[in-house]
């Protein structure tokens, strides 16, 4: 099927249509567009040009492109994100009103204004049924409360990350992709939260973009503890350099003296045995029998 790609928002999800009568060249990158969705018509900007999809692996219904934006619906765009912030400054001294634990984060109104959507962040579950019935008689159209995550909050308000640049979800990350601590770990990164978490307080979303690389550096490589065989001998490994595709380790003398510390290359050493390192003070068996030894 052939489909086009459209975003609602500048750093949003790209959602597919069906071009309909429209040929190629109208439907451009960055041409304004009125399509059907599910909760009505909507202005939106073309992301994607035409082309074949295989339309069984998307879980949303392929509805079609209305029209190409006139000036007039741009005017009209424009004047409801004028609306949208008058709406936001309402809803708040709702809010406050009403003194209810909730942070309003973003206000969205339809193309057609017959609904307006309040994003929400709170603690818990938020008794706003009163807040509704408010809302409804101010604003006489459809009314939407919905609570998001930390993480959607932070895309919706922008800022700065730790790196010093504008935060990846929203200046170009269309969606969020489940990152979790073994990506940090394989990457030998400190595990200290602040150090790895955005301000969401969620794992940064970079930690994503070098996983796959990491991955396919880690195989073949000796963990920290075990034992291997250099050319020197046999030692245990007391750290590795993932990029450089090195390990530092402790070859035992024969003689019994202090091991010989040095910097081998991984593809000079052979695995003998993981050891995993333990936790320090560890009690466990294994440990208690090296400490005797």
């Amino acid at each position: 099927m052939v489909i086009v790609g459209v975003r609602f928002k500048d750093v949003g999800k790209v959602y597919y249509f069906d071009p309909d009568k429209f040929t190629e060249g109208e439907l451009s990158q960055g041409t304004a567009v009125i399509v059907e969705t599910g909760r009505g018509a909507e202005y939106g900007i073309i992301a994607l040009e035409k082309r074949d999809c295989d339309v069984r692996g998307l879980t949303q219904p392929i509805r079609k492109v209305l029209r190409i934006a006139s000036p007039e619906d741009t005017q009209q765009e424009i004047a409801n994100l004028k609306r949208e912030e008058e709406a936001k400054e309402i809803c708040l001294d709702k809010i406050k009103a009403h003194k209810l634990e909730m942070h309003l984060v973003d206000v969205e109104l339809t193309f057609d204004l017959s609904k307006v959507i309040f994003f929400f962040t709170a603690d818990g579950r938020v008794d706003f049924r009163e807040l509704v019935k408010d809302l409804a008689a101010t604003f006489r159209m459809r009314i939407e409360l919905r609570q998001i995550g930390v993480r959607d909050e932070a895309k919706m308000l922008s800022g700065i990350g730790i790196c010093g640049r504008v935060l990846c979800c929203s200046s170009f990350l269309d969606e969020f992709q489940p990152v979790s601590i073994k990506s940090a770990k394989d990457q030998g990164l400190s595990l200290n939260p602040t150090k790895i978490s955005g301000i969401c307080g969620k794992l940064m979303c970079c930690l994503k973009y070098e996983e796959e690389t990491y991955a396919h550096l880690l195989k073949g490589m000796p963990g920290v503890g075990d034992l291997v065989r250099t050319p020197n001998g046999d030692g245990d490994v007391l750290s590795i350099n993932i990029l450089r595709q090195t390990a530092k380790i402790a070859v035992r003398a024969k003689n019994g003296d202090d091991p010989v510390t040095d910097v081998y290359s991984v593809s000079d050493i052979k695995i003998l045995e993981h050891r995993p390192q333990c936790e320090r003070n560890c009690n466990c068996p294994k440990c208690k029998k090296d400490n005797e030894k």
